[in-house]
């Protein structure tokens, strides 16, 4: 009957797998201040094209000029193939579809900027080599803000180049919703072609889809089947019987069923980092199968029959079991509140996973058990078999371990427990922060092994690390960093101070930095001075507010904004804010480099910020922009993590003192049992900063997952010892009953699950690496100090207060009298 119930309870919550769904648009987590200013900017400044999706094609050659006439000629018959593609054509900008070097050169010859592509061609066509180099030196000139499409290793002034890119600019249609930029960009990674000397490469949309697909493919053709050999080696270890093994797994899978049907019936996005969820969901299953079928390995003898056992085995590992599943979602969900949509949505899932874990395997997975250990004993198949670790032998010694050490000091293992956790703390704030982790080359052996094995090198992650070591940001996937200056800002030094601020940034070497020493920024003094240089009457407004001759206006300042916007409206209202006739903001935008690390350009802008603002000059500076939201989403994960990890060991805390109290009279024992969480997080935490693991998003949510482990451990200990620690026997006694039993199939769940995901490493997804990495680190700790350390703790407890509540009562359970 509790088959058939659970089945049908588990079929009809699995049906919800059907409604899975991915995360919405909308679905974000709280707005940052930088992020707040840059909605602000972008609701208020005006850049012509700055709305439109912007997707480069790259032109690469190692040993040819990309610049010469063939080249550039070269690149707009591209042009034309690619445009006679109609989702292109379709979603192609009506001004001006592609900038291009190739583009400007030829209507700079011809003088006219409204020419056909075919005119471009025809013009291009008609120059001789020397024309053409005389044009292109002109219009890659110093300042030109062709520049942008030329690499930093370009030298201005000159007809020769190894590299450049032409910009395709896309707009979404409202008569055809159908095509979109992604798939206007999928045809024109379609239509990518090589030429002799050149390669022709783009690495936004379906091209970075396309390698991640690949990756992971190869990736999971390595890991996965490592994994599985690893998985089924350890449960064979394990159990040691194949029944008890396909059990085992099959418990997993309705687990995974239970847990995925409740998360589409909640209606809980399961988007790509949601799918972290079923992997650690496994390694718990595996966990929960192990401790009930070692448990009544134990309570079986020979001349048991099989329901008794059962029933005793699951009246004592069940209330820990109980309480291993309230204490690992709570720690799971000390990340609910979480800025960052993505690991709410998995924090959620995972503590549904938990829930479903428990009702499988303390319902119908012993039920099972029962049932086909009786049928294969009808058929004369022995089925009563020796727990892990309680026969003598290496694994029993090896347990044991923790126990001799308690005997001989208990003491300086808590000492040294104490040390450790301080030196966590202090760990902690000397963790580095990275908000993304990169993909990288998979290493020498990995491209060595046989097929179908074998690991290749990617030629796009190469492409991918040349764009952003030698090309400026694109706009379409990346925030430029900027300065968003507000408040009197026709105050007379502010451009004096808005000056300074930019020298701060462009002088340090977080600035995008071209082959002549230039960094290209956009703000209202260059706007002003590229103006003043075509416009006469601007000029003379220009130069009179200028008192010191440094290029600066610092007077009348209101003026030289009117006068700005009359001549260059465009210009101003991209650098100057002019709102109901007031001028409320101005905007420095500064290209830093792709390759400087966030928190090192937001430093910068910040110090350029404080620049800005001045004393008391009736301003207010801040720094937007993609590095310095990186910085503070991150700063804002960290904290959160912090204070998560704190409040989740408070409330786990409290819970068990709560239990213990009422379970067994004793609170301290709550105290006692949590203590090794805390050793096993600091533990955590050394490990990252010894090895270079940073926190990042992943790492962060990770630490949920570490209290988790550590609690389950810990329960399963505590639990088992109050169990044996009972009248006629010695603390030590029951402490080695207790690591020898538990310990045996704790023992076995981490060399099962910890050989899994230390498979992970393999991985060149840094996050992906990093995550199987503080997963294994974590049961391996978790272990360690539940085996090790905890039978200290557990002895000096007992030895003060155990004591005296063994004497007063008999704790023994009805089920292990009736045994």
């Amino acid at each position: 009957m509790t088959i058939l119930l659970v089945l049908i309870l588990v079929g009809t919550v699995g049906f919800g797998v059907t409604m899975l769904q991915g995360p919405s648009d909308t679905d974000v987590g709280p707005t940052t201040a930088p992020e707040k200013k840059l909605e602000y900017i972008q609701e208020n400044y005006h850049t012509s094209g700055e709305n439109t999706s912007l997707t480069a094609v790259y032109i690469r050659s190692s040993d040819g000029n990309v610049l010469s006439k063939e080249s550039l000629l070269s690149s707009l018959r591209y042009q034309q193939q690619v445009r006679e593609n109609e989702t292109i054509a379709d979603i192609g900008d009506d001004e001006r579809p592609v900038i291009g070097v190739a583009n400007i050169v030829a209507t700079r010859a011809a003088g006219d900027t409204d020419m056909t592509l075919d005119q471009q061609i025809a013009t291009l066509e008609s120059m001789s080599e020397s024309e053409v180099e005389q044009v292109v030196s002109g219009v890659l000139a110093p300042g030109s803000d062709a520049l942008q499409l030329m690499p930093k290793t370009y030298e201005p002034g000159t007809a020769t180049a190894a590299g450049r890119r032409m910009v395709f600019r896309f707009d979404e249609p409202s008569t055809r919703p159908e095509i979109t930029v992604y798939r206007a960009q999928e045809a024109l990674h379609d239509e990518l072609r090589e030429t002799p000397d050149e390669s022709y490469f783009l690495i936004q949309g379906p091209a970075g889809n396309n390698i991640l697909g690949r990756i992971n493919m190869q990736i999971l053709e390595l890991v996965g089947p490592l994994a599985l050999v690893l998985v089924v080696v350890a449960l064979a270890f394990t159990y040691r019987d194949i029944f008890d093994i396909l059990l085992g797994l099959s418990g997993v899978l309705l687990t995974l069923l239970f847990m995925l049907g409740l998360v589409g019936w909640l209606g809980v996005p399961f988007g790509p980092t949601a799918i972290l969820a079923p992997i650690l969901i496994i390694g718990l299953s595996i966990d929960y199968g192990i401790h009930i079928f070692m448990r009544y390995r134990e309570e079986r003898g020979d001349s048991d029959g099989i329901r008794p056992p059962m029933r005793v085995a699951l009246a004592g590992v069940s209330s820990a079991l109980a309480l291993v599943t309230v204490t690992t979602v709570i720690g799971f969900l000390s990340n609910v509140r979480s800025p960052v949509s993505q690991i709410r949505h998995l924090t959620v899932a995972m503590s549904l996973g938990v829930v479903a874990a428990f009702v499988v395997f303390v319902t119908l997975v012993p039920a099972l058990k029962v049932e086909l250990d009786g049928l294969l004993e009808r058929f004369g198949i022995g089925r009563t078999k020796p727990a892990l670790g309680t026969t003598d032998g290496t694994v029993g010694e090896l347990l044991s371990g923790g126990v001799k050490i308690a005997r001989v000091s208990a003491a300086a293992v808590i000492l040294v427990s104490v040390v450790v956790g301080a030196g966590g703390v202090v760990a902690w704030d000397s963790l580095d922060r990275s908000l993304e982790g990169s993909l990288e080359q998979p290493e020498g052996w990995q491209q060595d092994l046989p097929e179908p094995l074998r690991v290749p090198q990617f030629e796009y992650l190469d492409d991918v690390d040349y764009v952003k070591q030698n090309y400026l940001v694109s706009r379409s996937d990346y925030q430029p960093s900027q300065i968003l200056v507000e408040g009197d800002v026709t105050g007379a030094n502010t451009l004096e101070r808005v000056a300074d601020a930019r020298s701060v940034v462009t002088d340090d070497e977080v600035a995008y930095e071209r082959a002549d020493g230039s960094v290209p920024t956009t703000g209202p003094i260059t706007a002003m001075q590229l103006v003043a240089e075509r416009n006469s009457e601007f000029a003379s407004v220009f130069r009179n507010a200028d008192t010191d001759g440094n290029g600066v206006p610092d007077r009348n300042l209101e003026a030289v904004y009117d006068k700005f916007y009359e001549v260059a409206p465009d210009r101003a209202s991209a650098v100057v804010e002019r709102t109901d006739g007031e001028y409320r903001s101005l905007r420095l935008v500064i290209q830093t480099d792709q390759t400087a690390e966030s928190a090192a350009v937001a430093s910068v802008l910040r110090d350029a910020t404080t620049t800005a603002e001045g004393d008391g000059a009736g301003v207010t500076a801040t720094a937007t922009g993609q590095p310095v939201i990186n910085d503070v989403e991150l700063a804002i994960v960290a904290d959160s993590a912090f204070t998560s990890l704190m409040a989740s060991l408070a409330a786990i805390l409290a819970l068990l003192s709560l239990v213990y109290r009422f379970k067994e009279g004793s609170a301290t024992l709550g105290v006692v049992t949590t203590v090794p969480i805390a050793l096993v997080i600091a533990f955590v935490v050394i490990s990252m900063l010894v090895i270079g693991v940073p926190i990042t998003f992943n790492t962060a949510l990770m630490f949920g997952l570490v209290i988790g482990l550590g609690v389950d451990y810990s329960i399963h200990i505590s639990d088992r010892f109050l169990q044996e620690y009972r009248p006629g026997r010695t603390a030590y006694d029951a402490l080695t009953e207790t690591v020898t039993g538990t310990g045996g199939a704790l023992f076995g769940s981490t060399v099962t699950t910890a050989g899994a995901f230390a498979t992970l490493a393999l991985s060149p997804f840094t996050q992906s690496a990093n995550t199987g990495i503080i997963v294994a680190l974590s049961l391996v700790f978790s272990f360690v100090t539940s085996v090790f350390v905890l039978p200290s703790f557990l002895a000096v407890w007992a030895r003060f207060v155990g004591a005296d509540l063994v004497e007063s009562s008999d704790r023994t359970t009805d089920a292990m009298a009736d045994k």
